[in-house]
């Protein structure tokens, strides 16, 4: 969000073994306040929201940056259009991004779509009545639609409180996000300490575990920003900004019938070096280990970039997730050299080996929805979502 030559935000690579090379520095007039992570487009490049900043005064922009660090602003908002982007985005299945803004013009915020060279439309605009502020982002479920959330509106707590984290559709179809606060309320957290919920796709929602359940809120407390992932084990990942034995936040593993297992406690180390205070759920890299950030602590006292290891082994991921016979399609995973076979739910694709890290291939004739499998030496890579071929 902040830092870099500017003292406004950065975009930055690191590597597993966490070698960190800066791409770029903001300077207000591409954005400013960078509060979401970047999605990676079909195009190889990357895309996200400056919160603020762009070429309109201070209402935030959506930008595009190379693999080695050319950033383009695709556009910047005016308040009319929306304003303050504090999500990321999402690519769909019609090549589009959509996104939020946390504001417009009026007030509530906004959904967009917005074309990879940059031509946005707003496509909706909130009105209190059916929802404001939307702090998160979108994600587009197997019914081809959009869900969301929004941190303002509604009348009720016992289910939750102020839900700013996108929310993930699992493999049994349902959507599971969190809240930052609600849940029950106790001397600990006031208003509550938030809440993981499942909702279908029809709207039912049921929460599946509430915060601060434990004595001093040993479980954790106020899961934040990024809500929770779903890993290769079927099991939801994620972190609580406070609570756990040392009151700075916790990693945690869920069932999605709501088991939650706490995996690790942040200033666990002297000196907070191992970090506190996270605001986002860990991403699995196809390695099987999770990589996160938390706000505060490390060396220096600004936050860390973490590993953290469960014992799940290897996988690929496509990028994108769907596609049309013919469609291209990239494999991205880890020790891919001297791969043999990929097949898309058991039909054989005439692929190529770029790297260690990724294959090119394309989408085979007669292929149907499953699994991306990937052949090696050491044995079989499973991509870790169904892959979706559409007609």
């Amino acid at each position: 969000m902040n830092g870099g030559a500017n003292s406004i935000g950065t975009v930055f690579k690191i590597t597993p073994g966490g070698k960190l090379t800066m791409l770029h520095s903001f300077d207000r007039t591409g954005g400013a306040e960078i509060y979401a992570g970047l999605v990676q487009a079909t195009n190889g490049n990357l895309y996200g929201t400056a919160a603020y900043g762009g070429a309109n005064g201070n209402y935030g922009t959506v930008f595009e940056i190379s693999l080695g660090g050319e950033l383009t602003t695709r556009h910047s908002f005016d308040g009319t259009d929306g304003e303050n982007p504090l999500a990321g985005l999402v690519q769909a299945v019609n090549g589009n991004l959509y996104g939020t803004t946390a504001l417009d013009g009026d007030g509530y915020g906004t959904i967009f779509k917005i074309t990879r060279s940059g031509t946005l439309t707003t496509v909706h605009y909130f009105d209190d009545t059916n929802g404001a502020y939307p702090g998160a982002g979108l994600v587009q479920a197997t019914n081809g639609e959009f869900y969301g959330t929004t941190v303002g509106g509604g009348a009720h707590n016992i289910d939750g409180a102020y839900p700013s984290a996108v929310l993930i559709q699992a493999t049994d179809g349902n959507l599971y996000g969190t809240t930052y606060q609600g849940g029950v309320v106790n001397s600990d957290c006031g208003a509550g300490c938030g809440t993981v919920f499942k909702i279908t796709p029809s709207g039912r929602l049921k929460t599946i575990y509430t915060f601060c359940s434990l004595s001093n809120c040993t479980d954790g407390a106020w899961p934040y920003v990024q809500g929770v992932v779903q890993a290769t084990d079927g099991n939801l990942y994620g972190t609580t900004y406070g609570g756990g034995n040392n009151g700075v936040g916790t990693v945690f593993r869920m069932s999605t019938s709501g088991t939650l297992k706490k995996l690790y406690d942040f200033c666990s180390q002297g000196g907070c070096t191992d970090g506190s205070y996270p605001e986002a759920a860990p991403i699995q890299d196809t390695n099987g280990d999770f990589y996160g950030t938390a706000q505060g602590g490390g060396a220096y006292g600004y936050g860390t970039v973490f590993r953290l290891s469960v014992g799940l082994g290897p996988f690929v991921e496509t990028n994108p997730t769907s596609g049309k016979v013919g469609a291209d399609v990239k494999i991205l995973g880890t020790d891919l050299t001297g791969a043999t076979s990929v097949t898309f739910n058991g039909t054989a694709a005439v692929f190529k080996v770029v790297s260690s890290s990724l294959i090119t291939t394309t989408v085979p004739t007669d292929a149907t929805t499953g699994t991306v499998e990937v052949t090696i030496p050491k044995g079989a890579l499973k991509s870790n979502v169904v892959f979706r071929v559409r007609e």
